[in-house]
């Protein structure tokens, strides 16, 4: 199974939820689906927008379990 890491960037980063909302320009609700990994799918642009928001590779947004 393929988990986002965005809750530990976020983390490692000392930047909230709440944040990541108004960077990214979204909902709440869309927000938590990414932290909590119940998504069901993502799209490319989000992976883009998030890595240049978090500063991040898009290796870094990933684990494999």
């Amino acid at each position: 199974m393929i988990k986002l890491n965005v809750q530990e960037l976020l983390d490692k980063q000392g930047k909230t939820r709440y944040w990541l909302v108004k960077e990214m320009q979204t909902t709440y609700k869309t927000v938590n689906k990414l932290c909590d990994n119940t998504l069901t799918g993502l799209q490319m642009e989000t992976i883009e927008k998030l890595c240049k928001i978090l500063k991040c590779e898009p290796n870094e947004l990933f684990t494999l379990e």
